[in-house]
């Protein structure tokens, strides 16, 4: 019975080396390259038990197929001005491909050891074509850094995938610094341009106030003349109503002034009205007596 069970132990140690050696396990964040006597011959991106010839007729090789983060060191450009900026680029990348990729570069690092030349090469030559107010600008309208992201993107994606098998998905500028003497320069230009920004409205409210009073003026005027012959028509009517009571005080001067106090009483009581005066006063003596007056016959003295 003890032998049964030591031959049983062995079987299954036989059995499980063997399972070990005929097959593997593609988790989910992994790629599996598949080498047959040393050469790529199937690559396995669905995760699963998978099947293999034993070593040494096949032998295994897995990527992490997540994506990865690659950052270039600090390096010191020129813009398309001419102005130096030190920049630091990233990129985020995958492997793609895993036969391409094992054959052009192997691993992650022969990966990262290219693409840092890769990245440096388009950054110097993207960067080149933009001005610094692209990079740096007091109107966030004029900076341009998605732009020259997505440039940077066109130029290193395409090759690197077709050449090594590795899909960049994302390409950016993580530190932009410039030097002393140019931000010395910057500030200068800024303070230059909110300047000319300063006297540009100062101008056009200078410009705008002149036209208002230019404007008040004219109304002043409009109305000045307006209110004057206004004036003219009133003082002309006044003069032909005491032009008409001079011809009658002229003619009757005793029954000119009766027709006065009349129509000012007329005025006086032409509301309700309550007032307290002697009776005497005049007009309201009128209430109280009419006075003899008789006209004047035409012709009489």
């Amino acid at each position: 019975m003890k032998n049964f069970s030591i031959v049983i132990l062995v079987v299954l140690i036989v059995g499980v080396m063997a399972l070990y050696l005929v097959s593997f396990q593609v988790r989910q964040t992994e790629t599996a390259l598949v080498l047959t006597f040393g050469k790529p011959t199937r690559d396995i991106n669905t995760p699963g038990w998978k099947w293999k010839w034993p070593a040494p007729i096949q032998t295994l090789v897995k990527y992490d197929s997540r994506q990865k983060l690659f950052e270039g060191i600090e390096e010191e450009t020129v813009t398309k001005g001419g102005e130096p900026i030190i920049v630091q680029t990233y990129i985020v990348w995958q492997i793609a491909e895993p036969i391409k990729f094992r054959e052009a570069v192997r691993d992650v690092p022969g990966a990262e050891k290219l693409l840092k030349s890769r990245l440096r090469d388009v950054q110097n030559k993207v960067v080149g074509r933009h001005y610094f107010s692209e990079f740096v600008n007091t109107d966030r309208e004029q900076i341009k850094f998605g732009e020259i992201e997505n440039e940077m993107l066109e130029n290193i994606a395409a090759p690197v995938k077709t050449a090594y098998g590795m899909n960049v998905q994302t390409v950016g500028i993580k530190m932009l610094k410039v030097s002393e003497k140019v931000t010395e320069d910057v500030f200068a230009r800024m303070k230059a341009d909110r300047r000319r920004k300063t006297e540009a409205t100062l101008a056009q409210g200078s410009a705008e106030s002149t036209r208002i009073r230019s404007d008040a003026d004219s109304k002043i005027t409009e109305l000045m003349a307006a209110t004057e012959a206004r004036a003219k028509a009133i003082r002309g009517e006044g003069d032909a109503e005491a032009a008409q009571y001079y011809k009658m005080l002229d003619a009757d001067p005793e029954f000119a002034m009766f027709l006065r106090e009349i129509e000012a009483l007329k005025k006086t009581l032409k509301e309700r009205t309550t007032v307290v005066l002697p009776a005497d006063a005049e007009p309201f003596k009128l209430l109280k007596e009419m006075p003899k007056i008789e006209p004047k016959q035409s012709g009489a003295k």
